[in-house]
């Protein structure tokens, strides 16, 4: 049996999915496209992927890949310091009953677009009220920069917004965000998956940095970040289970923990 690891993608590949392939072809790597079901059973114990949640937690199920996952309290729990602005984590619910501007977003996953609504009737009505959601204090940010952690430390980084509007554009050595983001990690340590995609950004009017919130690695877009350094953090965060290192088992995606070797 071929033991070639193997690196997965969707049939509808972003362009930052095609930028990893690349990457992972010219590291020697099995680069597929799965279209649909059946996926391959040949590849189970050897796949990667980056994909969106259908997609990876399908592969995951079926491969025995394990996907990490930020906590969905990490916003929250962290300090005014580090968020710039007051956040919780509640319920879909309780966030139905606000009755002023509020930042909402599901606390893991995509059931429902991010957006500030002006009051909390604006929510989907078709979700479920125990849905864990992130509530925040509205700002606005003027500079939005992503970065792509591993093992405590920023792999990857690249500016993606300005004003609100997309504009990336790679970090140089030595920029205040990776300043700050070396900061958060010190803080956090063990709180993370040691590989995670954080976003930080500078808030209008103070020019203090903030976090804007944390995401998984495996379906976050590079923006002009290196892609090879990108693939890095990715592997890593969704790999085969038999690689899973006993710190990161706590971040594993509920519907892709490994079926075999928990607890040990």
């Amino acid at each position: 049996m071929s033991t070639r690891r193997s690196f997965l993608l969707p049939p509808r590949a972003t362009t930052t999915a095609r930028l990893l392939a690349e990457a992972a072809a010219w590291r020697g790597m099995d680069v597929r496209t799965l279209p649909g079901p059946p996926i391959p059973a040949a590849l189970k114990g050897r796949a990667h992927l980056y994909g969106g949640e259908r997609f990876a937690d399908a592969v995951a199920s079926a491969l025995d890949t394990a996907l990490l996952d930020p906590p969905p309290d990490l916003l929250a729990a962290l300090p005014p310091y580090f968020t710039g602005r007051h956040v919780e984590l509640t319920t879909l619910g309780r966030a139905r009953r606000h009755r002023v501007p509020r930042f909402v977003k599901p606390a893991a996953g995509k059931s429902f677009p991010a957006a500030v609504r002006p009051d909390g009737t604006a929510l989907p009505a078709g979700l479920p009220a125990d849905l864990p959601v992130l509530s925040a204090e509205p700002v606005a940010f003027a500079e939005e920069y992503r970065l792509h952690v591993l093992d405590g430390r920023v792999r990857a980084a690249s500016r993606y917004a300005v004003a609100g509007m997309l504009d990336s554009a790679p970090l140089p050595p030595g920029h205040p965000a990776l300043g700050f983001g070396a900061e958060l990690l010190d803080h956090l340590a063990d709180g993370v998956p040691s590989a995670v995609v954080i976003d930080i950004g500078t808030l209008v009017g103070s020019g203090r940095f903030a976090v804007v919130e944390a995401n998984e690695a495996w379906f976050s877009n590079a923006y002009a970040a290196d892609a090879g350094r990108v693939l890095d953090v990715v592997l890593r965060a969704a790999g085969p289970a038999r690689d899973l290192r006993a710190a990161d088992r706590p971040f594993v995606r509920s519907s892709a923990r490994p079926r075999t070797g928990r607890g040990s």
